[in-house]
């Protein structure tokens, strides 16, 4: 796992970091221009509604919500022996998973699923593989190939699947032909803002877990700029409390029906539900 450093130490070493690296695909960063005074990014408050069990097996990668149901996809890897790759419906009183299909954990990793227009779509991890399911009898429909390295999350606008993988970068995908239409640089005051994970989309913007922080993004899908954050350490702390085997923060759902948030981390012991201004 890559080491995080605070955001202004980073900021600081990023002319020295980028002139002492050789790898030539290593991602540049945008330096703002020196005149241009950066801009606070807001952090929204938030209050915790209410809490449900979650299985602490669970290695989320994605979470969403569905038909009045909360739906997560798991991920298996190889030092945690007990990770399936599968994704199926939370029983909130349990937090067990009713599996509607799971993969061959020595061939795929599971990552992030979306609904759209009666298919469910899911990505994998480091095959360039998604699979494509029937919404309402789970039966596999196909798979398709996607442009990215890596597969990470996936949401949907009701247009088009946007994937995250791993990068500053969110691609578009048409589901008719699935094929990239567009590719979204987020970054925040002119710095790329990597390690986009799991995504939600909420309301005409875009919500991402920052993987191996705290830290939920809100990206602005016209300029694609980061205009605020939401800070859930508090709800990491609680979660270790309960369960030091808890690891990093990932899964945020919307229930646009009910107007409920949903957010968890992998082997949580718990999903929790918030409510900020949205």
């Amino acid at each position: 796992m890559k080491q995080i450093l605070p955001l202004g130490v980073y900021y600081l070493l990023i002319p020295f970091l980028h002139a002492c690296s050789n790898d030539p695909s290593a991602p540049s960063e945008v330096v703002p221009n020196k005149t241009t005074e950066l801009k606070s990014i807001p952090t929204l408050d938030y209050t915790v509604l209410g809490s449900y069990p979650h299985d602490i097996t669970s290695y989320t990668e994605g979470l969403v919500f569905h038909n009045n149901q909360l739906y997560e996809s798991t991920g298996a890897t190889d030092d945690l022996p007990q990770t399936r790759s599968l994704f199926g419906v939370v029983d909130l009183s349990t937090g067990k998973i009713n599996v509607k299909t799971e993969l061959d954990r020595q061939k795929y990793f599971g990552e992030g699923i979306a609904f759209l227009n009666g298919k469910i779509y899911q990505l994998t991890y480091k095959t360039k593989v998604g699979f494509i399911y029937d919404a309402a009898t789970f039966k596999a429909l196909g798979q398709f190939t996607f442009p990215s390295k890596e597969g990470w999350g996936l949401t949907t606008d009701s247009k088009y699947l946007i994937m995250s993988d791993g990068t500053n970068i969110l691609t578009y995908i048409d589901p008719n032909n699935l094929q990239a239409v567009k590719k979204m640089d987020v970054s925040e005051n002119n710095y790329t803002t990597s390690y986009l994970n799991e995504l939600e989309y909420i309301n005409g913007y875009i919500y991402a877990n920052i993987y191996t922080t705290n830290t939920i993004v809100k990206i602005d899908v016209v300029n694609s700029q980061v205009i605020a954050k939401l800070d859930l350490t508090p709800l990491v702390k609680s979660a270790k409390g309960i369960y030091p085997g808890s690891l990093d923060m990932n899964g945020i759902a919307f229930d646009s029906t009910n107007n409920k948030i949903y957010v968890t981390g992998k082997m949580w012991p718990k999903i929790f539900q918030i409510d900020f201004d949205h």
